[in-house]
């Protein structure tokens, strides 16, 4: 019979140091939930009620009297329409900044890294005008198309691009494969995982965009639920149960993400960072 492992001083502490921290990470959506299920008198008691002890469907009954399925639908079609544009671009453009030779290539790839660390804020300006000048002021592509591109997803898709085997592409070559197809049918599947990992990020990144929708949105139909749950602050004078409803409602998709594609995210960013 094997000896039964006993946990020594190191694992206690560390199991116990990091049991905390996810509870501190928990907390705050446990409270937004259960929060959601109480009056509004009960969510700003002092001390505060861990737990609603007279749960109610009320906060939900008057959020869904204004237009929440409508900001639903455009966050979902901003988040998915931007994930597949970056997704598609992103990978394009890291194979050939891995595996093509051409002048300016090195300036190229700094200038990116560069973008990397400049914020929103600073190209602001010039971007609502850009939008503007091109028919887009609010609408949904006025969120989309800043976002297409994403130096990181770039920069992701370099990394895993540049272990792709030099032979195969040369056989690929060789066997009469275009570029499309080279691309199609043998850089795509081999860097799989990064594209999953890259959907991920740039889905989670697209929905919580509350600054660029706030800047680029102004008819009441065209919001995003986020934005859309702001003007009720504004409208019912912070109702909390009805806001918290909202966040619940604005968290679950970012969730179910997570908890559908959870393998395909680790497996990307596990062999991200072999390959890097």
């Amino acid at each position: 019979m094997g000896q039964k492992k006993t946990l020594g001083l190191f694992d206690l502490s560390s199991m116990t140091v990091l049991t905390l921290i996810t509870l501190i990470f928990i907390f705050p959506f446990y409270w937004v939930v259960t929060g959601s299920f109480k009056t509004d008198l009960q969510s700003q008691q002092l001390p505060p009620i861990w737990w609603p002890t007279q749960p109610t469907l009320g906060s939900y009954v008057a959020l869904f009297k204004n237009p929440v399925l409508a900001w639903f639908g455009n966050s979902f079609m901003i988040s998915l329409v931007t994930m597949a544009l970056v997704c598609i671009v992103s990978s394009m453009a890291g194979y050939v900044l891995a595996k093509k030779r051409f002048h300016g290539k090195a300036i190229v790839f700094t200038m990116l890294v560069s973008a990397m660390a400049l914020p929103k804020q600073v190209v602001l300006v010039p971007l609502v005008q850009l939008v503007g000048s091109l028919g887009f002021k609010d609408t949904l592509w006025a969120v989309i198309l800043p976002a297409v591109g994403w130096p990181f997803g770039v920069f992701l898709m370099k990394q895993f691009s540049e272990t792709l085997p030099g032979e195969l592409l040369e056989a690929a070559k060789i066997d009469g494969c275009t570029e499309m197809d080279t691309f199609v049918r043998i850089v795509l599947p081999i860097v799989k995982p990064g594209v999953a990992a890259l959907a991920i990020f740039t889905f989670i990144s697209s929905w919580n965009d509350y600054f660029l929708q706030l800047i680029m949105l102004t008819s009441r139909n065209k919001l995003t639920l986020q934005l859309g749950i702001a003007t009720m602050q504004a409208e019912f004078s912070s109702n909390y149960g009805q806001l918290m409803a909202g966040a619940t409602i604005a968290a679950i998709p970012i969730v179910l993400i997570f908890l559908l594609f959870q393998k395909s995210f680790t497996q990307g960013i596990t062999m991200g960072a072999v390959k890097g």
